[in-house]
This record gives structure tokens, sequence and C-alpha cells, in this order.
């Protein structure tokens, strides 16, 4: 018997199987690529299909029964849809900066501070209070005809099965609208932005079972008619668990698309600045910062110089630090952690003739492990090791040394690279966080920091966010 685990990511929706034991076991990974549209939306219909194309794909292929179905995604993701769960609005991401203007009127309105220690995130376009603020005054008669807002997956399951589904704490807390304290939607919020909870799903853990497909997809899916489906977790919760972060003494990076450290603590905590605070299930806190930047900034660099990745990787073992003479911001797509702005925007300063593409790759690339290294500082987390993994370092060892070198820790690189999925899975099996046993690293080979260049590059950090101060800091 099996266990399917959708991931639903940010440039990809992947379908899996996993048996018992720790071998992913799926003849293949069923696949399908997306992107977002140029304003950080997309189609929620679309993407459903090419969930369910992946979900056919994978039966097909698949001999035996499967026991259950968990699912992940992509988060801080919102839709309206109406009555009968058709998508009114676009399905908006946590880049879409439509609501720039918002965020600071409520700024201005609010105490960010106060919000952000009472929620675990603060006022920012990559939450659903700008956002619906921003609706509700530009487009009110599409948000008057909004029956629930609600998250990509609470729409997928209520279209499988056919009835109102609850959204688990983890997806939900992602939303800015989830009070940590109370575990339930945020009334201060709702009051504010005119609307009850009514219009919010029900919330639950995500071991709250559905079951009984509708007619349409027992027919489609008959492997699945009366199979229990998880509610969805968060992809950030999914990765650390999946990479063994069960605990604040074990910190996770994560670089694919994006970036992002974490930590899993049974305790809510005081937030640092560059913090936020999610969940991974209703009793632990996943408390970390993320970065719009990561593996897409490889593929910026790969494309725009007409280069190949083995080709970037390769120079990159060639190049010393400091060498270049480049301070570079890789906010392309603005900013979440540390510093939160939104309209803060990418920059490579001390460009000369003599600056070359490589020159400019590694500036950007280092830039990118610069920001972590901030987050990591805020998380004050001791650990002898960091637990890494995503795409993007599995594409490029010579960034993934710079990593390293950059954090002065040893960067633990995990074998598994389905690492989402295989923490819903394990999540599944065991029963909750806090029944998973602890990871056991000792046949991983971890990448060490090279000592000759760890001091060199906390100079360039403190460089780094010293340009970043004079160009977006006030006063």
């Amino acid at each position: 018997m099996g266990i399917l685990i959708i991931d639903v990511g940010s440039s990809s929706v992947r379908a899996l199987i996993f048996e018992s034991g720790s071998a992913l076991t799926s003849p293949k990974i069923a696949r399908r690529e997306h992107q977002f549209q140029a304003d950080a939306t997309c189609d929620a219909h679309q993407l459903r299909q090419l969930v369910e194309n992946c979900v056919d794909d994978i039966l097909a292929d698949y001999p035996h029964p499967i026991q259950a179905v968990g699912m992940t995604t992509f988060v801080g993701n919102m839709l309206g849809v109406d009555d009968s769960n058709r998508p009114i609005t676009p399905l908006y991401t946590y880049a879409n900066h439509q609501s720039t203007a918002s965020a600071r009127i409520l700024m201005n309105l609010l105490d960010n501070a106060t919000i952000h220690q009472r929620t675990g995130c603060r006022i920012h376009t990559a939450y659903h209070p700008s956002n619906l603020y921003w609706l509700r005054e530009t487009q009110s008669d599409v948000f008057s005809q909004v029956k629930t807002w609600l998250d990509f997956a609470t729409y997928c399951y209520r279209e499988w099965f056919g009835r109102d589904m609850p959204c688990s704490y983890s997806i939900a807390s992602w939303s800015g609208l989830l009070n940590r304290e109370q575990s339930a939607w945020d009334a201060e919020w709702l009051n504010l932005l005119g609307f009850d909870e009514n219009r919010l799903p029900k919330l639950a853990d995500y071991d709250a079972l559905q079951q009984g497909l509708s007619s349409d997809y027992a027919k489609r899916w008959s492997a699945l008619k009366n199979v229990p489906f998880y509610l969805a977790i968060g992809d950030g919760a999914g990765a650390n668990i999946g990479s063994g972060g069960i605990s604040p003494q074990f910190p996770v990076l994560t670089v694919g698309t994006t970036s992002a450290f974490r930590i899993i603590t049974p305790k809510i905590t005081d937030l640092a600045s560059p913090l936020w605070s999610y969940r991974a299930d209703k009793a632990h806190h996943l408390v970390g910062g993320s970065t719009n930047e990561g593996g897409n900034i490889l593929i910026w660099a790969k494309n725009t110089f007409n280069l190949t990745i083995a080709g970037i990787n390769n120079a990159l073992f060639d190049q010393k630090p400091a060498s270049h003479g480049l301070t570079a911001l890789p906010l392309f797509g603005g900013e979440r952690s540390p510093y939160f702005n939104e309209s803060a925007r990418g920059t490579i300063h001390g460009i000369t003739t003599q600056t070359s593409p490589m020159d400019i790759i590694q500036a950007l690339l280092e830039g990118v492990a610069f920001r972590l290294r901030i987050i990591l500082d805020a998380l004050n987390t001791p650990s002898d090791f960091i637990l890494a993994g995503g795409g993007a370092l599995h594409q490029s060892p010579a960034w993934t040394q710079i990593f390293a070198d950059i954090l002065a820790r040893p960067l633990v690189i995990l074998s598994e690279r389905e690492v989402s999925a295989y923490g819903v899975y394990w999540l599944i099996t065991h029963g909750g966080v806090a029944n998973i046993p602890p990871i056991d690293v000792s046949h991983e080979t971890p990448i060490l920091p090279r000592q000759q260049y760890t001091s060199i590059y906390a100079n360039l950090a403190h460089e780094q966010d010293l340009l970043y101060h004079k160009l977006y800091s006030k006063g």
C-alpha cells in the first residue's frame, strides 16, 4: 500500500507515492510545470487541472491500493470563490505587489509590531490583510461578490469532495489572518476589513480526515473513492519536517525558487523583527524568514548571460570572494525577510569596465546567502550544523560551498530531493510532529566552511547591509 502526496510548488506540480520505510517508490514522479503571470497571480482552475492530471498519471502507473492522500502547497495564496466554488478572482500569490499602497495605509493606521506578535506576520503584500483591503477599496464589486476567501488547497478539496472543507492551521497561518495565541481567525483584522469569519473556511488540524469523493471524481479516481485525505500543509512546513528540522536545535535552509531559514518549536515565542511564525501542525510553530530570491537568481543569470548551470557552477569554483569588488542586493521581486520592504529592488554597486558576467553572477548569488545570514542570526539557535535542501543547492555544489562559507557552519545536504512531499509523508505516518524521530545525518557528508573565507564574507555581508540601509532606511 502507498501514500499519495500532492505537492503544488511555485514552478511545478507533482504527485508522488511513498510506501513503508523511507524510499520514494513511485515508478515516476508525475509532474507538470507552471509559472505565475507577470503580476504574480495565476488561474486557479488551470492550476487545479494540472494537479488533477498529475494524479491521473500517478494512479495509472501504480498497481497497489492507496492508503491515504496528503497535500502540500506553496502558501500565502488567496482566492475568492462564489457559492458554487467557482473562482471570481485570480489566485493571488505571496509575490503579488498590487496591494503595496494598501499595505502602507495599514501600516500608518495600525501598530505593525503588535500585529506581528499577534499573528506571526507583519503588514506586507505577501499576506492577506493588505490584499483584502486593496480589493475592498479598488474592486468593491468583485469584493462583495465573493462568498468565501480561501486558499488553493481548500479550493481543490471543495471541488473534489463537493462540499465545504476546512483549512488547516498550517495553511491558515501563512495568511496573516490567524491569531497565533487563539488558533482562530483574528477578530481584529476581520473587524477592520469589514467581514466575518463566515467568509473564511473553518479551521482544523491537518489530520481532520476527509473521505468520500464526489461522484465525478469517484469515477475518475476510483482508487481514491473512500481513501482518507489529510488537509494540506504549507510547503515550508513540509520541507522542514522532510529535512529533519523538527526542533529548535536544527535550523533548515531550503533554496528552491525562493529561499528560507526555519526552525520548528512547540512554544510561542516573541518574534525578532526579521522573522515570521507560521504552523507545522496545531501544536508546533514554524519560525523563520523567507526571501523572494533563491534559485530564480541562478536561472536569471543563466538566461541573461546565455550560460549553462554547469558552466556557472564550474566558474564559481574558480572565483574568490571580494575579487569582483561588487556589492549586490538580489531583490529582483521585492523583499520579504529580513526587512519586509516590498518596494526594494535589485542593486549591483561597484561595476567597472573590468566587471565580467561571472563577477555579477557571483555577487548576486553571494547576496542571496548574505540575506539568509541575517535571518539565521535572528533565529539565534544553537546548532553544530545546518540541514539544507532544495533544487538549487543540488544544481550548484559551488553555490552550496558559498552558503557554507557565508553562514560559517557546516551544511548537511540531504539526499532526498522531494523534501516537502517527504515531510507530509512523515507527518501522516507518525501522527504529528511530536512523534517523528530525530533524523540520522551520520551518513551524509557535510559541506564545511572554508575558514580562510569566512571573515572575508562577514565583512562583505556587513557592506551589503550598509548598502541596503543607505538605499531604504528612512531618516
